[in-house]
């Protein structure tokens, strides 16, 4: 007999008799469908990879735990990109709580080296020459705008994918995007002028 995932184990528990039945709806199925983009919404407000597992792990148990009041599989990726949202927004409180009484410890212990074998969501916009510029111009960027450009340049997502998945409207894509491009090449323009000062003055 085949062993049962942490998810359908968690939903069997739940259901009388111990059915294996998901209520028109393959949890499994579900999470694994939507966990790329997900991450990379995740990715986009937590800014750590421990914190997209920790996040991700959250999500899907929310929705175990809601699996008798779930939408149907066509209003899943809304409802999974809130409970993403909102999870993200509790991960960052906790981790801002863990950061300040870890503060001391912290800054007398060297930061580990980054390892350029992982590639993160936000290598994947531009990666050339001024990669780092364009990095540092996102990470000013309010979490709404720098992830609706990851969805639309990382994972490449049309403007109607992006909708449907975050529950609004194509024009709202649009107008979103278009503020958000205006955005990221404002503070571009800053964090050149910032670095360009630095020169001069060394």
């Amino acid at each position: 007999m085949r062993q049962l995932c942490f998810w359908e184990q968690r939903s069997v528990s739940n259901r009388p008799g111990g059915s294996a039945v998901i209520d028109n709806l393959d949890l499994t199925r579900v999470l694994r469908q939507h966990d790329r983009w997900l991450r990379t919404v995740v990715y986009s407000r937590v800014g750590e990879r421990e914190g997209v597992d920790d996040v991700m792990q959250e999500v899907a148990l929310a929705a175990v735990r809601q699996a008798a009041t779930l939408p149907d599989a066509s209003r899943m990726a809304p409802w999974l990109y809130r409970v993403a949202v909102r999870q993200s927004l509790l991960y960052r409180r906790k981790a801002g709580r863990r950061r300040k009484l870890a503060n001391g410890y912290a800054q007398q212990v060297p930061p580990a080296e980054h390892d350029p074998t992982c590639v993160e969501p936000l290598d994947w916009l531009l990666a050339r020459e001024r990669s780092q510029w364009v990095r540092v111009a996102l990470e000013r960027l309010a979490n709404r705008d720098r992830e609706i450009l990851m969805l639309k340049y990382a994972e490449n997502w049309s403007y109607q994918q992006i909708a449907e998945h975050l529950g609004v409207s194509h024009s709202a894509v649009e107008a979103r995007l278009h503020r958000a491009r205006a955005r990221l090449r404002a503070e571009l323009a800053a964090v050149e002028g910032d670095d360009a000062e630095n020169e001069v003055v060394r």
